[in-house]
């Protein structure tokens, strides 16, 4: 069970957030309703939200996920690969002190974002990406096995990170997409399948038994109300506008 989630508020600064999308501006209004909307679904969850300030400083911040790694016995400090955001870390490490004793860092040459690494219990996998480096996924590689976790390294084809294309949800069952339907590595799951033209659903989150899905993806949602899962729905128009999904805007902790 999930305990705690960390969230970050959005500054002004968001609408001028990094992007690959062709899909507009962020409207500033509109994102922060959106956000405040995903907080109350986590609560509805029954964890506990800590909501940290705004930082105009870094546009992207909102983005929590990429800072860090959070498992049950330590978390990592990244090193995002988009160079405007590293300073994103500091905060993050001061405010995981207050949870964990053991703290980890991806260093040096090594590029890590936290959107490439999804966790299916004990097992991690880590994500090639064009944020992601060899170096920082080996990294991060040799700090779970420390610990006792094991993990694989996914070189991407075609997604942004990771979790664009994929999440798991529990009991073997995975949500995916593109290039990851019939992967080598995910050949032993249950597999919840999205259509290329919902693929910005695999995008989900699974918190103590719901799954909250971006809103306006009737497909995917009927095939998790098929495989009994109560769903959340949100209206995420303004996130996807800066490469942003669910995933993205929270750490997730079971402390």
């Amino acid at each position: 069970m999930f305990t705690h989630v960390i969230v970050k508020k959005l500054g002004k600064s968001f609408v001028n957030g990094l992007t690959t999308a062709n899909l507009g501006k962020p409207d500033y209004d509109k994102a922060v309703k959106q956000h405040a909307a995903y907080v109350n679904a986590l609560k509805t969850c029954g964890v506990e939200v800590v909501e940290l300030e705004a930082d105009e400083c870094y546009p992207d911040s909102t983005f929590v996920e990429d800072t860090a790694i959070v498992t049950e016995k330590c978390a990592i400090i990244t090193n995002p690969g988009a160079e405007s955001r590293n300073g994103e870390i500091k905060n993050m490490e001061g405010v995981l002190e207050t949870f964990y004793e053991e703290l980890e860092h991806i260093q040096g040459s090594g590029t890590l974002d936290g959107g490439d690494v999804l966790q299916v219990n004990d097992h991690f996998y880590i994500g090639l990406s064009d944020r992601t480096n060899k170096d920082g996924a080996l990294q991060l590689k040799n700090i779970l096995e420390k610990y006792g976790y094991k993990a694989d390294i996914v070189p991407l084809k075609a997604f942004f990170h990771l979790k664009t294309g994929i999440a798991y949800l529990d009991n073997q069952n995975l949500v995916v997409a593109g290039e990851f339907v019939d992967h080598e590595l995910f050949k032993g799951f249950e597999k919840i399948v999205v259509d290329d033209d919902e693929e910005y659903a695999a995008n989900c989150i699974y918190v103590n038994g719901n799954v909250i899905i971006p809103k306006g993806f009737e497909k995917a949602k009927e095939k998790m109300i098929a495989k009994g899962y109560p769903v959340i729905e949100l209206e995420m128009s303004e996130f996807q506008k800066v490469d942003g999904g669910l995933s993205c805007l929270s750490l997730r902790m079971k402390r």
